[in-house]
């Protein structure tokens, strides 16, 4: 806009200006400052401006934004009293000598709980009424003064202290792994709710001792305002329980930070004892039982492959020693539908580093039972991922899908052309399907549990199992000492119920096939070792 235009438009306005100025201030030389401001900012903008189609909007806008302006420094500069403290409204301010004392003043305010600092908020920094905080939040207003009062309490308190960061607020714990033991719902499983570094630690600051918010972010070293939404979520998810005071607890298994090796070796070797006695005594029962099953599928014909999976499956399956916890207030039930034990692995240290180790075992990872079914197709699925397989990527990259794909491989509902191109890739990068379209997994014709139920218990065996439960527990209750009280039930239930277990099941396997038991497994065998496919159709030769 050219100068002349400006100038009569803001000579028009002036009279106007000065007016909103007035009404907004409480002195006339405030008024006066105020409308300088307004005039400055208006002349400026008209100048840049090319037209304008609405001057009476355009300057009530100039106007409105130059106040707002005016107001916040203002209260920057004068600040708000709490108890004769000068509280600023603004991130950058330089109040001299009493700063310090400014930031620590609204440091403190930021910890203080969610209804108080709302309470303060209003009072101080809108200015609200107590009888308008107390019709906005639904309580009395006498609960709004004593909140009040509190609140001053609190704050002097707080900046007589000093506050002092807790141990995850200096030295967070990191997760080597985060599992589960259930199903997931669509979102994933735990590790999609605390995997989150902040989630992670709020949820392990309960671990040891209930806390509330304000002392949750007390040992984290952040403000209740960080966490308040994230605490949450997270209850709302099952990850963290409200207990009586507003403390929250949890029901997540963290490993123990420190560890001895000599008294890991020593379950170890109890373990290994009883696996070397169930595939002497279990074993031949096992192989007997699924003996009669002949409608099967299996690559290369080695019938020990269906025996191998049998075995696995009855040793960490059908040997579990009679130890009984309640363990429901473990499953965390997530919004989405899941349901699951979740348990987080954490770098621990090892409490005897002169010990020298006796045992020289290989990896006794194991990702299993992972059963799967189809909503579409009569087919199912189990398999357990150990170091005898070849497939990776876990229950993450174990798809019911891709059984539904092999279903319609073997019924001819598809053909290897372009429409279905996906489908094969997917099959032929699992190892399912070879280059040359052979089925190279077990296929069983039935159901999976009619060929689950024909496998025997530890009754098979001559094994005394009482006296190996009672060993189990004495191991579990020491191992459970390490752990906080609410977590004791679960590590005696799995520790003692579990002694014989994945672990277990995997001994047994070494001891088959160290002693010649079960020939090797060649290349092509280890796609379909610890995996059985059950459907009513089986491939063609």
């Amino acid at each position: 806009m050219d100068k002349q235009k400006a100038d009569e438009l803001l000579i028009s306005y002036l009279p106007k200006l000065f007016g909103f100025a007035m009404k907004k201030s409480f002195s006339y030389a405030e008024a006066e400052e105020l409308c300088s401001e307004m005039v400055a900012e208006l002349y400026e903008s008209l100048l840049k401006a090319k037209e304008i189609y609405n001057p009476d909007g355009y300057v009530r806008r100039i106007a409105a934004h130059v106040y707002a302006r005016y107001v916040s420094a203002v209260r920057r500069r004068r600040g708000v009293s709490i108890d004769g403290l000068a509280l600023g409204y603004e991130e950058e301010y330089d109040f001299g000598e009493a700063e310090q004392e400014i930031l620590r003043l609204r440091r403190e305010i930021a910890f203080l709980a969610r209804t108080r600092r709302e309470i303060v908020y209003a009072y101080y920094f809108e200015n609200q009424s107590v009888a308008r905080i107390a019709h906005a939040l639904r309580m009395p207003e006498g609960t709004v003064k004593w909140h009040l009062h509190q609140a001053r309490n609190d704050l002097k308190e707080g900046l007589e202290m000093e506050r002092k960061i807790g141990k995850l607020g200096l030295k967070p714990i990191r997760a080597l792994s985060i599992r589960h033991s259930g199903g997931c719902g669509p979102n994933g499983g735990p590790e999609c709710y605390i995997g989150d570094n902040l989630n992670l630690n709020l949820v392990y600051s309960v671990y040891r001792n209930p806390k509330t918010v304000e002392e949750m972010a007390g040992e984290l070293g952040v403000t209740p305002v960080l966490i308040e939404d994230r605490v949450a979520f997270l209850e709302d998810n099952g990850f963290l329980v409200r207990q009586a005071g507003g403390r929250y607890t949890t029901y997540v298994k963290f490993s123990p930070e420190s560890y001895s090796l000599e008294r890991q070796e020593h379950v170890l070797q109890k373990q290994l004892a009883i696996a070397r006695r169930l595939a002497e005594e279990y074993v031949p029962a096992v192989r007997a039982a699924v003996s009669d099953v002949r409608e099967i599928w299996i690559p290369g014909k080695n019938r020990e492959l269906l025996e191998a999976a049998a075995v696995f499956y009855g040793v960490a399956n059908k040997c579990r020693l009679p130890v009984k916890r309640d363990l429901s207030p473990y499953q965390i039930r997530t919004q989405d539908g899941g349901r699951f034990i979740a348990f987080v692995e954490l770098p621990a240290e090892q409490t005897d580093p002169d010990y020298v180790p006796t045992l020289r075992l290989p990896s006794m990872w194991v990702c299993g039972d992972m059963n799967r079914w189809s909503g579409k197709y009569p087919v199912e699925a189990w398999s357990v991922d150990t170091r005898y397989c070849s497939r990776t990527g876990g229950w993450e990259d174990n798809w019911t899908s891709d059984y539904e794909y092999l279903y319609e491989f073997i019924t001819g509902a598809i053909a290897d052309n372009r429409a279905n191109e996906e489908k094969f890739r997917r099959l032929r990068k699992r190892g399912y399907l070879s280059e040359d379209n052979r089925v190279q997994v077990m296929v069983v014709k039935g159901s999976r549990q009619s060929f689950f139920d024909k496998i025997p218990g530890l009754e098979a065996a001559q094994i005394d199992v009482r006296q190996i439960a009672d060993e189990a527990l004495e191991l579990a209750q020491t191992q459970a000492e390490e752990y906080p009280p609410q977590m004791r039930d679960l590590v005696i239930a799995w520790n003692a119920g579990g002694f014989i277990s994945n672990t277990v099941a995997l001994m047994v396997l070494d001891c088959l096939y160290e002693s010649g038991a079960f020939r090797p497994l060649t290349e092509p065998e280890r796609v379909t070792s610890q995996l059985l496919v059950f459907s009513d159709t089986l491939p063609n030769a």
